[in-house]
């Protein structure tokens, strides 16, 4: 499956071509691809929202784990 950051640098790509060109038809089919993508991007969460492995502890920015 896509990710969010990959579909939205696409679109963004996309974007930038369209204005770039000067054929206003490539622009339009350009423009309308990137919507496209962008509509799929926009349902999918900004991060992965998987758990966190049971091994990995949040530190405090000192080195060691919080709570230590």
């Amino acid at each position: 499956m896509l990710g969010k950051t990959y579909l939205t640098k696409q679109a963004s790509l996309l974007l930038e071509f369209a204005r770039t060109t000067s054929d206003s038809d490539l622009s339009a089919k350009l423009i309308s691809k990137a919507a496209d993508l962008k509509s799929q991007a926009d349902p999918l969460p900004d991060k992965d929202q998987g758990p966190k492995a049971p091994d990995v502890a949040l530190n405090d920015g000192s080195g060691r784990p919080s709570g230590s």
